[in-house]
């Protein structure tokens, strides 16, 4: 088969973790792929395109049809709300969303202030509580928010629960757990269908034996 299927892919963590399951499947990616600082690699061997991105970006590379199939975080999905099609759970890069401040304080019974990156999540997080809060939109160093005052709670991604410690926050509420997932977009996965399935059957493969302690080599 000639036609080659594009991928999306975040870039840091969770590209490192694909490609290890990408390769477990049999898919036979170079090894300068590690540490390329391309943003389009191609694989004429396994006629895959690939494509960096920002995590935040990925789904709408793969909603608008530019990208046939993506690797994006839950947290990112549900963020977005974009129309795109999950095919698999990879089980990789998991942490979760969460709520957290400063210790021993109280939400302000007056326009609470929550800080985020995630102002979608967030938002219906709190209405599903009852409660309007202000949100206030941060890009980075959430922790930030409540250590100088800008914001009584933030919500933000949680991995080991380090960072929260190091700052002197603690958790309050966990939203929901985060991995990665396969999306496709819908068209593409008409037309691609074949293709594509291969692709998520050779991963959920593999994701079965990790999960049940077999060697995948």
């Amino acid at each position: 088969m000639n036609e080659y299927v594009t991928i999306a892919m975040p870039k840091g963590r969770i590209f490192e973790e694909a490609l290890e399951l990408l390769r477990k499947a049999g898919f036979i990616l170079p090894p300068e792929f590690d540490d390329s600082r391309k943003l389009i690699l191609e694989v004429e061997e396994e006629k895959l395109r690939f494509f960096l991105a920002k995590p935040m970006d990925v789904v709408t590379y793969v909603e608008h049809g530019v990208a046939d199939i993506g690797i994006a975080g839950k947290d990112v999905m549900l963020e977005e709300e974009r129309v795109v099609y999950e095919l698999l759970d990879l089980k990789i890069s998991a942490c979760y969303l969460a709520v957290a401040g400063l210790p021993d304080t109280k939400m302000s019974d007056v326009a609470p202030k929550v800080a985020s990156k995630y102002p979608n999540i967030t938002s219906s997080y709190f209405r599903e509580q009852g409660e309007q809060v202000e949100i206030i939109k941060l890009n980075g160093s959430i922790e930030l928010a409540p250590m100088i005052g800008l914001a009584e709670r933030i919500v933000d991604i949680v991995s080991t629960g380090q960072t929260l410690k190091e700052n002197g926050l603690v958790e309050y509420s966990r939203i929901a757990n985060v991995t990665s997932r396969l999306i496709s977009n819908p068209v593409s996965f008409r037309l691609k269908e074949e293709r594509i399935s291969e692709i998520v059957d050779r991963l959920a493969a593999v994701i079965d034996r990790l999960e049940s302690g077999e060697s995948v080599f």
